[in-house]
């Protein structure tokens, strides 16, 4: 893959950059038209195909926030035409990656010294590459280690990122101006959180010892005296990705294996830490074939404030719909249903996070659940799609529900996801510990 000796790190140069995709996304319209006036034919592949690809290279090369976006709408399957998402997927690990010297500028800048002169083995070219930072392979006294390394200008222009990418989240998304500002703000926060590795690097040490003793889980160790504000050192965890893994045909007895680890990894976090991996894309998990799953970021950490955690978690306790009353405060309280709603208004919205509870509570409400079950996700996509064209929620212009459950809820279906496409089937209900828990919050 080629490199790039150079990234646009002026807010002017960032933005006329997107301004030449509009551009060229433009021309690709009029000659999607032309053909189709002049031919009769109508390739809106074709279209699509060439729109995601000049849209992924631009963002690509503008890297940082406008890529991280990119990568947090490849997730979201069915919302998303397949030539966006399947393109938009390669910001997960495998972006265009920085020069080596780039790189050098970077590690003189914190350690005044080179790769070369701090490890005895450093790779020039980059063994990965995502939105915020690349990954390059070293060697230290015998140990073999993963170096992540920030792009620069990343932290600096994530605010213009934010501004740049938001007409395009919002038409591909059809979402309201108030709940755009009131998702990116959430995401801002989140954005800044990640480029501070220092923050990154004791969040990773704090979550990995707390989850040391879950079975079949992998953490590398990490090196704060070869770590920086921009530089992270850790140990080179072995495995493979999603979709190599796949390749492989594992057996239903292994996906069901690390489709339990992935489940009681997060399973915990929420209800124990209070605190979660809030960023399960297939780039951030190694999977081996005797079922160990390898995490290796926490750049994205959520921390879920303890009056929202029991809110959130009492509105997804089996049965709770069924008692009006009691599931219209919790969606009050949650800011789902607002003051300024009509009574018809708020009956109807009422009806449909009843639905949502219902639908998506499910691997919740049993003791098992086959995420393999194609139908169950068709259901979830057919369901976002009609509720983004409902003629009533549209028209209500307010942000609804709390931004502590921007990313908690995006962490579940990055989860459901995961799980659906390792085909497992697994114990999902809540374990004796967390049955108490819930038994408090009542």
């Amino acid at each position: 893959m080629k490199e790039q000796d150079k990234i646009p790190t002026t807010r002017l140069q960032r933005t006329g950059k997107f301004l030449n995709t509009g551009a060229k996304v433009g021309g690709n319209y009029l000659k999607y038209y032309g053909k189709r006036f002049i031919s009769g034919e109508d390739d809106n592949e074709e279209l699509q195909r060439k729109n995601a690809d000049d849209i992924y290279a631009a963002l690509s090369n503008l890297k940082g926030g406008a890529l991280k976006i990119a990568q947090m709408m490849s997730m979201d399957q069915g919302m998303l035409p397949e030539a966006y998402s399947s393109k938009f997927a390669q910001a997960q690990y495998s972006a265009p990656p920085l020069s080596y010297p780039l790189v050098v500028k970077t590690f003189k800048q914190y350690f005044q010294k080179s790769p070369g002169e701090i490890y005895d083995d450093f790779t020039k070219n980059a063994v990965a590459a995502a939105s915020i930072g690349q990954v390059h392979r070293a060697k230290l006294n015998g140990k073999e280690l993963a170096v992540k390394v920030q792009y620069p200008g990343v932290a600096d222009a994530i605010g213009s990122d934010l501004r740049i990418v938001k007409p395009l989240v919002g038409a591909l998304f059809n979402i309201s101006q108030s709940d755009m500002d009131h998702y990116l703000v959430e995401v801002k926060s989140r954005l800044i959180e990640e480029t501070d590795y220092e923050l990154e690097l004791k969040r990773s040490r704090q979550i990995s010892e707390a989850c040391g003793h879950i079975p079949n889980l992998a953490f590398p160790k990490y090196y704060p005296e070869l770590s920086s504000g921009r530089i992270l050192t850790m140990d080179w965890l072995t495995g493979k990705h999603l979709d190599k893994f796949l390749e492989g045909n594992p057996s239903q007895e292994l996906r069901n294996k690390i489709g339990q680890t992935l489940w009681d990894f997060y399973n915990f976090q929420i209800h124990q830490l209070k605190q979660l991996h809030a960023d399960p894309h297939p780039g951030n998990f190694l999977l081996e074939d005797d079922g160990t799953v390898g995490i290796i970021d926490f750049g994205c950490v959520k921390v879920l404030e303890e009056d929202f955690y029991q809110t959130y978690f009492r509105l997804m306790e089996p049965g709770v719909a069924e008692d009006t009353e009691v599931f219209s405060k919790l969606l009050e309280e949650l800011s789902f249903l607002l003051e300024a709603d009509s009574e018809k208004e708020k009956a109807h919205f009422t009806a449909i996070y009843a639905e949502v509870h219902e639908l998506l509570g499910r691997p919740f409400f049993s003791e098992e659940f086959d995420f393999s079950d194609k139908a169950y996700f068709t259901t979830i996509f057919q369901q976002g799609e009609r509720l983004s064209n409902d003629k009533i929620l549209r028209k209500a212009n307010a942000a609804r529900g709390p931004r502590d459950a921007i990313y908690l809820n995006r962490t579940y279906f990055g989860l459901y996801t995961l799980l659906h496409q390792l085909g497992a089937k697994i114990k999902t209900h809540m374990n004796r510990a967390l049955q108490k828990e819930s038994e408090v919050l009542v």
